[in-house]
């Protein structure tokens, strides 16, 4: 009979490991779920504002993203209903799973959400960052 390897669970310090890294100046705690709770300030461009982010690890359930401050106006694009999470990626373009790194994929993702944000609220709500129709939105 073949002896199988124990798959080992992927240890999420490697997640603070690479926050600390990339982007020291955001900090980690756990929630009372046992989600590590990332927040810190990014800021895209020196023109552009600082914004207070906080991104919430949930192992092999989808990152959830909060722009905490300065808040998304009202019927900002791409922010999950009901969460008010940012919409990042289509699962149908990008599989999440626990080993991915929020230093790698989701910050870089959230700083283009900032970025195209800011040019929709100054060139009158059109949206020209990637998209890809989905729920409600298919017509």
């Amino acid at each position: 009979m073949a002896a199988y390897q124990k798959i080992k669970p992927y240890n999420p310090a490697i997640q603070v490991q690479a926050m600390r890294a990339r982007y020291p100046q955001f900090t980690a705690k756990k929630n009372k779920e046992g989600d590590i709770v990332f927040t810190g300030q990014l800021q895209v461009k020196p023109e552009l504002p600082v914004y207070t982010v906080q991104v919430v690890y949930r192992g092999d359930n989808r990152p959830r993203i909060f722009i905490l401050d300065p808040l998304p106006v009202e019927g900002a694009p791409h922010i999950f209903p009901g969460s008010g999470s940012l919409c990042l990626y289509h699962s149908d373009n990008f599989k999440w799973t626990e080993s991915k790194l929020i230093a790698h994929d989701i910050m870089g993702w959230t700083a283009g959400w900032i970025y195209f944000y800011e040019y929709w609220l100054q060139n009158g709500h059109v949206w020209i960052g990637p998209e890809v129709p989905h729920g409600p939105m298919l017509q």
